[in-house]
């Protein structure tokens, strides 16, 4: 036991003051892509030709949030460099139009309506559906359980059962297996509740868009509160996003959109 209490002892305080402090990513990871929206001197395309979700467009330069892996392809292909990908993990936004990113300074996620936050701005519990995913972004979610990021802390928990719960976070393209499943657990929670969309299969289908077992994820007729891109997104970029959403955050923190680093 004392060698216990010694171990923990010399670990020292590990939980992130996220976000009180802003937590400075390692610049290999990759987050908010910045474009130059300079015309291409060679009239390149080759930017959107290797996208292998085609997440990009030309006319007019933007990238699709919701779409995008975060993959460097693009990146490593421009000759002129129009598209960098910086450490900015605020990604999360509201609506899929605020997902479509150009070299305008994006929009993020803004609170839930006066009469949701009075139900759900204290206490959020969530019940997470994976409507055939790979695990990656389950594995994102449930390292917001860890002394790092101790998402409880917020007062925001994960339940098992979806009469227990103010919402859904789903992950995954929405397999034709999973979409009985998804709707009926959906119609379990009980009013009001809200639905976020983690990761790009469950935005948009992500890799697995126009396969014959898979939706385009979430289907169009469940109403989505928050949309939290990536494949998978950063533990900090969900949890921001769902910060956001409970009004525990606001405005633009983030150092990377002025200075473009």
């Amino acid at each position: 036991m004392f060698k216990l209490l010694k171990a923990r002892l010399h670990q020292g305080y590990q939980t992130s003051r996220f976000p009180e402090a802003e937590i400075k990513l390692p610049e290999r990871f990759r987050g908010k892509p910045v474009l130059d929206p300079a015309p291409c001197q060679e009239n390149c395309s080759a930017c959107a030709a290797v996208c292998p979700t085609q997440a990009i467009t030309l006319d007019p330069f933007q990238i699709d949030l919701g779409a995008c892996l975060f993959c460097p392809l693009c990146q490593e292909v421009c000759p002129e460099k129009k598209i960098h990908y910086t450490p900015d993990y605020h990604l999360a936004v509201n609506s899929k139009k605020d997902l479509k990113i150009s070299e305008k300074e994006a929009k993020l996620a803004e609170a839930l309506k006066t009469e949701m936050l009075k139900v759900l701005g204290r206490s959020l519990k969530l019940r997470q559906v994976s409507a055939g995913g790979c695990s990656g972004c389950e594995a994102e979610l449930t390292a917001l359980g860890n002394v790092v990021f101790d998402l409880s802390r917020f007062g925001i928990q994960f339940t098992a059962s979806p009469r227990h719960a103010d919402g859904i976070a789903v992950t995954g393209p929405v397999s034709k297996n999973m979409e009985a499943a998804l709707r009926e657990t959906y119609a379990a929670v009980p009013s009001p509740k809200i639905v976020i969309a983690v990761g790009a299969c469950a935005i948009s289908g992500g890799p697995f868009a126009g396969a014959k077992a898979a939706l385009l994820g979430i289907p169009e007729d469940i109403p989505v509160d928050l949309y939290i891109p990536g494949c998978p997104p950063h533990p900090l970029t969900i949890l921001d996003g769902l910060l956001r959403l409970l009004n525990r955050i606001k405005g633009s923190p983030s150092p990377f959109q002025k200075s473009g680093v």
